[in-house]
């Protein structure tokens, strides 16, 4: 995309224009309709600006450059000076080439004749790529106020560096609880940040309590908080009094890579009490202490997004890291078809940007102002450490423009986001194509227009890529030592109010709605539409199973002879040679595979609604699922849902209870809770493994083989003997409740 810049350096010599004798300088650049001013000085005649303008092509509709230098004033500003410049002669200038130089020219009045004071002024054409433009004044953003700026320049924001915290709490010494006539229930509460957990109570009721539990938390670097550990005596049911504290700095604890011991320290605890009279909290120092052993886990990978579309699965320590693998590059090139986010002087408008998403890097594209059909043509690149990943990329509108106080409490609106794995990529292809905006709303789901993008993934060597198919996708500590299901949705938890915290912080803010968006934090939230899609998932996953089921079960029922009569030589043929039966099958899938190799996807695939079942989501269910978390809404409808729930549960309930009825008759064949039916089943394998051991094992599979596929005229529509035996079977059903 192609900009007029105009970089206004200094002025100098300039014309006094008050009764004073002095001036209150700035500059205004005027191309056409567009207008854009550089700040004020008091009382300067020699002042320095360096503020750099850019026009985009596309809008000029004039043949003229103005900069004009003018005296601030309480009335009107006077005029000094301007100079003009025509638009066919300015110079190109296109990177890598060097910055052009500015140069002084005199300034002239309204007639054009020569006036006092002199302006630096650089005029030239350029690209986007130029180094000038991200911090450029921008003549789409003439509306925008000073203070809101900088909420429309595009902008590269970092991860901050995640590290797990294990604390394991040995025991405690020597404490001195209040009451004397009772054996103390303690237990230790550790706090990092907004983090909060506590151990058990401890089953020694003495004076010196044993715990040695481990409790896990996210930190984040620069380390801010400190981590603060409170042994507390449960002396009544919602009581609990505070019987030592101590404060531990994470600038001073030990790292480790693996899963070596760490050495264990005690702290001394410090007790807070409040002298009667004086109100001031004074710290007494004494004797108790605890054994505790705190590190950092270098070792793991703290996982701040779903595990089914991460885009980082490297360790925390960077000494653990492997080359990276290759390079992702991403132009984010326009939308089209955006629909009105909201409404400005009686009309609809958006103001969208784009953000992406990937490994610890996120970028944030400029916002381009009241637009339907934004460009941006920004281009962003990444190292690839791992092809299983997934970069994501959000569209938003901008509801911050007007800045400071105006913009409190409003959030961006969410326009839609697109995944992308790069492993649907292939290696050093550009993909230029449009992907729908999709975004699931309470009233329905609402496609809100299109985005275009370019994406590339270049691989270093292929060999180093087809070797990472072969390695664990997580670090291997989370395998040797790894993390229970609870503990790490926790931390994922933890990890993702961290990251939105850090980043909301940032200037200008990658806003908390934002980040959380990107990261998916409430997808593990109970949805009745998400649970439909996952049924229909599995179903399509077990449909091949099925119809090669079908597909058997009418071979056995001879349907069409001929093929049955084929099925039987190729059993045959089996049976004479079982050497070829692996090497067929693997052949038959090598085959396969081959032909679906025309059918191939040519681009990556895109948010789904038929799949995720949101064009047929029922209102209520969908009510539902953007119900905050307690609910907040009606209590007869709360009961309404939750009579929904338990009908859901209860068919869930009951085929769980089937499964594990099946499971408890395989075990009662051999567990004599049915005599007469263990003793037959006995019988039969013990007549069995002779028949076994004195006949050869092709004719055993060539008798079995005939018999599954006999004629229907020597079937019977009942259920087979072995099935009644084993519908028979006792369950643990009749000990149920």
């Amino acid at each position: 995309m192609q900009y007029l810049y105009v970089r206004v350096v200094k002025a100098k010599e300039l014309p006094p224009k008050d009764v004073t004798g002095s001036c209150d300088p700035y500059v205004e650049v005027k191309l056409g309709n567009y207008k854009g001013t550089t700040r004020h000085f008091e009382k300067k005649t020699n002042p320095e600006w360096n503020q750099v303008f850019a026009f985009s092509k596309d809008r000029i509709q004039a043949s003229v450059l103005e900069v004009i230098v003018k005296d601030k004033d309480f009335i009107k500003d006077d005029f000094i000076g301007r100079v003009l410049f025509d638009l066919t002669e300015i110079p190109k200038r296109v990177p890598p080439d060097s910055p052009l130089a500015p140069q002084w020219y005199r300034l002239e009045d309204r007639k054009g004749d020569k006036g006092k004071g002199e302006l630096m002024l650089a005029v030239w054409m350029g690209t986007q790529a130029d180094e000038a433009f991200p911090d450029s004044w921008h003549s789409d953003a003439a509306t925008i106020p000073s203070d809101g700026l900088a909420n429309i320049r595009s902008k590269v924001y970092l991860t901050p560096k995640l590290w797990y915290l294990r604390v394991n709490v040995i025991e405690a010494q020597d404490l001195i609880p209040n009451e004397k006539n009772r054996f103390p229930e303690v237990f230790v509460k550790v706090m990092l940040g907004n983090q909060a957990l506590r151990t058990r109570i401890s089953q020694s009721r003495t004076l010196n309590p044993m715990w040695n539990e481990d409790l896990m938390f996210v930190a984040a670097e620069p380390f801010e908080e400190h981590l603060v550990l409170s042994v507390e005596d449960r002396v009544a049911p919602n009581k609990d009094e505070v019987l030592g504290k101590t404060v531990i700095p994470l600038q001073n604890i030990d790292r480790r890579l693996d899963y070596k011991p760490v050495n264990s320290r005690w702290y001394n605890l410090e007790k807070h009490v409040i002298v009667e009279g004086d109100q001031k909290k004074k710290e007494v120092k004494f004797s108790s202490r605890i054994h505790l052993r705190i590190c950092l886990e270098g070792g793991y990978h703290v996982l701040d997004e779903s595990t089914h579309y991460s885009s980082d699965l490297r360790p925390t320590a960077k000494q653990l890291w492997k080359p990276s693998i290759g390079v992702l590059e991403l132009g984010i090139l326009s939308a089209q078809g955006l629909l009105p986010m909201k409404t400005k002087d009686g009309r609809g408008t958006t103001d969208a940007y784009c953000v992406a998403k990937y490994g610890q890097k996120w970028v944030r594209t400029r916002t381009i102002i009241d637009s339907f059909a934004p460009k941006w043509n920004e281009q962003y690149t990444w190292e690839v450490y791992d092809p299983c990943t997934v970069i994501t990329i959000g569209v938003f509108d901008n509801c911050h423009l007007q800045g400071g106080e105006k913009a409190a409490g409003t959030r961006d609106t969410r326009i839609g986001k697109v995944r992308i794995r790069l492993s649907t990529l292939e290696t050093d292809r550009v993909y230029t194509h449009s992907y729908p905006l999709i975004v699931l709303l309470p009233s329905g789901v609402k496609k809100m227009g299109e985005v275009q993008l370019a994406v590339r993934f270049t691989c270093s060597s292929l060999l180093n890529i087809l070797h990472m198919y072969s390695q664990p996708l997580l670090p291997k500590m989370h395998y040797l030592h790894p993390l229970s299901v609870m503990q790490l949705d926790n931390l994922r938890h933890q990890a993702t109010q961290i990251v939105s915290m850090r980043l909301s912080r940032a200037e200008p803010p990658l806003r908390k709605e934002v980040v959380e968006y990107m990261l998916d934090v409430d997808s593990h939230m109970w949805s009745m539409r998400k649970s439909k899609a996952n049924f229909f998932r599995i179903m399509g996953v077990l449909s091949p199973l099925v119809a090669v089921g079908k597909w058997f079960d009418q071979i056995c029922h001879w349907k069409n002879p001929l093929t049955t009569i084929l099925i039987h030589v190729l059993f045959v043929i089996l049976i004479l040679y079982p050497e070829l039966i692996l090497p067929t099958i693997f052949l038959y899938l090598f085959l396969i595979g081959v032909w679906y190799f025309r059918w191939r996807p040519r681009q990556p695939p895109y948010m789904d609604t038929r799949l995720s079942h949101a064009d047929t989501a029922h209102p209520d269910e969908l009510d539902e699922e953007f119900d905050t978390f307690p609910t907040s809404r009606q209590p007869d409808i709360v009961r309404m849902r939750y009579d929904r729930l338990r009908s859901v549960a209860g068919r869930i309930q009951t085929v769980v209870g089937d499964l594990a009825t099946q499971g408890e008759r395989l075990q009662s064949l051999l567990s004599w809770r049915d005599p007469r039916a263990t003793a037959l089943f006995v019988t039969f394998c013990l007549v069995a493994a002779v028949v076994l051991y004195v006949t050869p094992f092709r004719v055993v599979a060539f008798l079995t083989g005939l018999y599954v596929l006999r004629h229907p005229r020597f079937r019977h529509k009942l259920p087979s003997v072995p099935l009644n035996f084993f519908r028979r079977l006792p369950a643990r059903t009749d000990s149920m409740l």
